[in-house]
C-alpha cells in the first residue's frame, strides 16, 4: 500500500456572494514510526526509536537521514537493510544495522537540543551540541557568486511538485557552484525534508556535502543548522529569517549563513568570504 503525498478533501468555499461545495488539495500528513533492528549483548533487538509526522514519500531516505543526523549511524555501510515492517503498513520503517554497529540509543533519549523552542542559548549550548553531534570539520575553498545565489529560489520553486498543488510544504535543495540543482526534497516538516535529502545523499555516497549550498524554503532554525553541519554542509541559504541561535551556531562552526534571500538581495550572517561578486 503506497501512500500519496497529497490528499483531496471536500470543503465549502465561501465567497462574497455564495457558499459552494468543492474539493481542495492538501499536503498529506501521516505518522511514520522508525524501528531499529540491532545486535546487543549477543541478541537481536528491535526497538521503536521515533515517530514523526511526515508527508509520505522517500520514507527510507527519511529514516536513514534521521539516524545519521542523530548520530546513531556514521555511514551507509552501517545499514544492512531498510524496509517497511509489513506489506500492509508502510507507515512503519525498520532499519537493520550490521552486527558490528553498537548504536547509542540513549543519545535519542537525552537529546535536549532538537527544537528552537527548547530554550537553549549561548556558547556553552553550542559547544554541547557540537560535541554530541561529532560535526565534520573539513577544510574547503567553496565560493558562490552572488548572482548565482539570486537564481536559486526560483529553481527550487519550479521543482516543488507537491507545493504547486497544495502550497503547504517546506522544501530544501542542494546546489553546486554553477547553480545547478543536485537534490531536492519536500515535507510538511522542515526537519523531515532535510533528513530526506541527507538520507538520499548518504545512500549515494555524496557525504560530506562541503562543495554544495543548501537552500531552505523557509527560515533557518537551530535544528536545521545542526543537521546541515552533520552532513558537512558549509553554506546554508534561507528564503526566510535565521534564528539567533542558528547564527551563533553558524559562526561557531564556520558555516556561511544567508537569510532573507529574495530577488537580488540577501543578508550574510556568518563566514561572508564564501560569497563573491
Amino acid at each position: 500500500m503506497v501512500r500519496s503525498s497529497i490528499a483531496n478533501v471536500p470543503i465549502k468555499k465561501v465567497t462574497a456572494s455564495d457558499i459552494i461545495d468543492t474539493n481542495d488539495v492538501l499536503a498529506a500528513e501521516e505518522p511514520m514510526e522508525i524501528r531499529l533492528d540491532y545486535r546487543s549483548s549477543g541478541k537481536r533487538i528491535v526497538k521503536s526509536i521515533s515517530v514523526t509526522m511526515r508527508t509520505p514519500g522517500h520514507d527510507f531516505d527519511l529514516a536513514t537521514g534521521f539516524l545519521y543526523t542523530e548520530g546513531i549511524i556514521t555511514s551507509a555501510a552501517d545499514i544492512v537493510s531498510v524496509k517497511h515492517a509489513s506489506e500492509q503498513n508502510d507507515n512503519v520503517v525498520q532499519v537493520t544495522l550490521n552486527d558490528t554497529v553498537q548504536p547509542d540509543i540513549s543519545r535519542l533519549e537525552r537529546n535536549f537540543y532538537t527544537t528552537s523552542s527548547c530554550g537553549v542559548c549561548g556558547k556553552a549550548s553550542i559547544e554541547a551540541v557540537f560535541a554530541a553531534c561529532n560535526i565534520l570539520d573539513i577544510k574547503d575553498e567553496l565560493r558562490f557568486i552572488a548572482a548565482t545565489i539570486y537564481t536559486l529560489p526560483d529553481i527550487l520553486r519550479a521543482h516543488q511538485d507537491v507545493f504547486q498543488h497544495t502550497g503547504g510544504l517546506h522544501a530544501c535543495a542542494l546546489f553546486d557552484t554553477a547553480g545547478s540543482l543536485v537534490l531536492t526534497r519536500e515535507d510538511v516538516g522542515r526537519h523531515n525534508a532535510l533528513d530526506k535529502l541527507i538520507g538520499e545523499a548518504l545512500h549515494k555516497n555524496m557525504l560530506p556535502l562541503n562543495s554544495h549550498l543548501l537552500l531552505l524554503s523557509g527560515r533557518a532554525s537551530f535544528e536545521l543548522l545542526q543537521k546541515a553541519a552533520m552532513a558537512g554542509i558549509k553554506m546554508v541559504a534561507a528564503v526566510g529569517a535565521p534564528s539567533s541561535l542558528a547564527v551563533q551556531m553558524a559562526e561557531e562552526w564556520g558555516i556561511t549563513l544567508i537569510g532573507f534571500l529574495r530577488g537580488e538581495r540577501f543578508n550574510i550572517y556568518s563566514a561572508p568570504e564564501r560569497v563573491v561578486m
